[in-house]
């Protein structure tokens, strides 16, 4: 025993460091969230459905029409015979549409049926949203005599068009005007522009804005063979 001060060895214990949550750190913690969120997204957008069939609100862009020409005035009107789908060319030959299967597509051969005429575009969002409306109402009336006929126009290919048919399992006739005869033909003004046609070839109605399910069952019904 000394009766100085006692030489003590500097005090050099380190506090343990531990993570926020166990062995995880902030920025480890911060890394992982946003990967969940990115997963979370991608999930969203892969399980979405297309469209939508319930009403839009009066705020959604989706409910009005693409506008391609404000100036444009439509080439058919109402009471008319729906002009064919077929063009002669100056070369003494004749354009007809055919669907993605190479099949002529000839309103003169749906006589007695009534024909629903959709002039839209695989990358147009307001026909895209009313694509489960024409898909459903497509089958749901096709033993009471409707047949619909989507006409695409402005796109870069067939394949183009066919794709998105595959993808959301069209089962209604799919054409496409890559030439722009028969757009020009009927000039709608934007896109998706209806053609209600009867059984007697008459254009019954014409509707320059997207379709609501309940808006489209009475156009159809409308027009159904009697």
């Amino acid at each position: 025993m000394t009766d100085g001060p006692i030489d003590r060895p500097d005090f050099t214990h380190r506090r343990e460091r531990h993570g926020v949550i166990g062995p995880f750190g902030g920025r480890q913690l911060a890394i992982l969230a946003i990967a969940v969120v990115v997963v979370a997204v991608g999930l969203v957008v892969i399980t979405t459905p297309l469209g939508k069939t319930g009403p839009p609100s009066p705020n959604d862009p989706k409910a009005t029409q693409f506008v391609l020409d404000p100036g444009a005035s439509l080439g058919v009107r109402t009471g008319q015979l729906a002009p064919d789908f077929s063009v002669p060319l100056p070369d003494g030959t004749t354009y007809q549409l055919t669907d993605l299967d190479g099949k002529p597509v000839r309103l003169a051969d749906l006589r007695g049926k009534a024909v629903w005429v959709n002039f839209w575009a695989s990358w147009c969002p307001p026909c895209q949203s009313e694509t489960p409306v024409i898909r459903d109402l497509a089958e749901r009336y096709a033993n009471r005599g409707l047949v619909v006929i989507g006409i695409s126009v402005q796109e870069a290919s067939a394949d183009q068009v066919r794709a998105y048919a595959t993808r959301y399992q069209l089962g209604y006739t799919i054409a496409t005007d890559l030439s722009g005869y028969i757009f020009r033909l009927y000039r709608p003004p934007g896109l998706p522009t209806q053609i209600f046609i009867g059984p007697e070839g008459a254009i019954r109605s014409v509707v320059l804005a997207p379709l609501t399910e309940a808006d489209a069952v009475a156009q159809i019904e409308a027009i159904l063979p009697k």
